[in-house]
């Protein structure tokens, strides 16, 4: 595993991701997130991500699933909760 760039608080997952995305994937997907490793977001976003590890703003992953699934990990600008979650959970 690559660095880990920041803490992940608390971390929590709303039901439709945990009912839709195996634990390992989102295993996986939260150590990705963690090492820097953004997944799929715009290009926009990446850059606010690398913003955000400097200024400690908000970060956002976006992954998808083995079967396709599209799904996020925001950590919160204070560091104090990480949440997996679909894109229709926001």
């Amino acid at each position: 595993m690559s660095a880990i760039k920041f803490g992940l608080g608390q971390i929590v997952a709303t039901p439709n991701a945990l009912s839709v995305i195996p634990n390992p994937e989102i295993q996986s997907a939260l150590s990705r997130h963690l090492s820097g490793d953004w997944g799929d977001v715009c290009a926009e976003d990446h850059a606010a991500n690398e913003r955000a590890l400097a200024d400690g703003s908000r970060l956002l992953s976006v992954y998808r699933s083995k079967l396709g699934v599209k799904f996020w990990i925001i950590t919160e600008a204070d560091r104090a909760a990480t949440t997996i979650l679909l894109p229709e959970d926001y």
